[in-house]
């Protein structure tokens, strides 16, 4: 009667695990270092597809279609200016769905008429349309925007960055502040704007007011054109000559969602930096699986030893150190898996993100995780392997 030496697979893992369970500390640092690593690795990637998804839901939400219209500069090198119709020009393109204006004015807005003069805390005065906030699709979080009767009277809105730099968290009642060389009353703040970052360090005021309070000439220095979505090409084509018909090399059109576009793609191009280092991670968590796999070998000559004399071949053994490294790694490697998704899930929950945890993070980093315990444990169990009975059953 014959018996088989060769195990099946629940027998193959029983024996594989041995090791593990018997030098379990060793084991638990040993798995550490590939978990560190395959969560590195999942989390990059787990971020970096949230943050894009995030990034890219907000620019739906904002619309592609909206252009912006900007005065360049003179053959001359000197600054440009757009002429004081260009907004209602522009208008007449049949795909412009909306178009609004702002015209920076030379003013600067303070909490109070005693705070030097260029402490100016980055921010502009810059004078608006009325339904500047529909072109922009955006909103006040307090207070209200200007309207008719407000856009005449020394009455300002404040954007989301310029109400947290001036201190003015919401809109209490008589709050004013000191611009140009007299008080304006706050009637407003604003939601941030990301595709119009301008906006949001800006003090508002309406265009009367401007020209009557803070000597502003009238003068548009950006407009901002909604369009149809599958026109916004031949729209942007035509813009620059419809603006400024006698100098159309002088303006300026760009598409403020392409910004966030590359911005979506450069962190795209980062994510190889994480990666190489959760790489590096991995790699140091394999050599300690091939560190604990050699001295496992070491300690365990006796029971290799005795094994091979009851008939386990060459092979049997070196596929039962192999599949104890390759198991080791894969406890790792799972382990890694959850700690990158939770923190991928915990930072998208606090950044308000969808969570997205692409296949190849997880399926990536687990094979990953297998690869190196198969190549760390490859040379301790061909050296298992080799081992003569008589030598192996020596006393250690």
């Amino acid at each position: 009667m014959t018996t088989s030496t060769r195990l099946r697979p629940a027998d193959l893992a029983r024996v594989a695990s041995v090791g593990l369970r018997t030098r379990r500390m060793r084991a638990a640092l040993s798995a550490l270092g590939i978990a560190i690593g395959v969560a590195a690795m999942v989390a990059v990637l787990g971020l970096s597809a949230s943050s894009q998804a995030g990034l890219l839901a907000e620019i739906d939400a904002l619309g592609t279609n909206l252009l912006t219209v900007t005065p360049g500069s003179t053959i001359g090198g000197e600054d440009a200016s757009l002429p004081l119709d260009a907004p209602a020009m522009i208008g007449r393109i049949g795909p412009v769905e909306a178009v609004e204006s702002t015209g920076t004015t030379e003013a600067h807005a303070y909490r109070t008429p005693r705070i030097p003069a260029n402490q100016t805390n980055a921010l502009s005065v810059r004078a608006a349309s009325l339904d500047l906030l529909a072109a922009l699709r955006t909103s006040v979080t307090a207070g209200r925007y200007l309207n008719a009767a407000t856009a005449e009277q020394p009455v300002v809105v404040l954007g989301a960055a310029a109400a947290a730099r001036l201190g003015m968290p919401g809109v209490q009642p008589g709050a004013r502040l000191w611009v140009g060389d007299q008080w304006f009353y706050v009637a407003g703040i604003l939601r941030a704007t990301p595709l119009t970052p301008e906006i949001d360090s800006s003090v508002l005021v309406g265009y009367p007011a401007a020209q009557r309070y803070l000597g502003f000439d009238g003068h548009p220095t950006t407009v901002y054109v909604r369009a149809r979505t599958d026109q916004v090409t031949a729209v942007r084509d035509v813009l620059a000559a419809t603006a400024n018909p006698r100098a159309p090399n002088e303006v300026s059109v760009s598409q403020p969602s392409a910004t966030l576009q590359a911005r979506a793609a450069a962190q795209s191009a980062l994510n190889g930096l994480f990666l190489g280092l959760g790489a590096v991670a991995l790699l140091v968590g394999g050599i300690g699986v091939a560190n604990t796999m050699v001295i496992s070998v070491l300690e365990r000559r006796s029971e290799i030893g005795l094994r091979r004399a009851l008939g386990a071949t060459k092979g049997a053994i070196r596929l039962q150190f192999l599949s104890e490294a390759v198991l080791l790694a894969t406890l790792g490697g799972v382990a890694g898996v959850g700690l990158g998704v939770l923190a991928t899930v915990a930072y998208a929950q606090v950044k308000d993100w969808a969570t997205v945890v692409p296949p190849l993070a997880w399926a990536g980093g687990l094979t990953a995780a297998v690869a190196i315990g198969a190549v760390a444990g490859l040379l301790p169990a061909l050296r298992a392997a080799r081992m003569a009975p008589t030598e192996a059953l020596r006393t250690v």
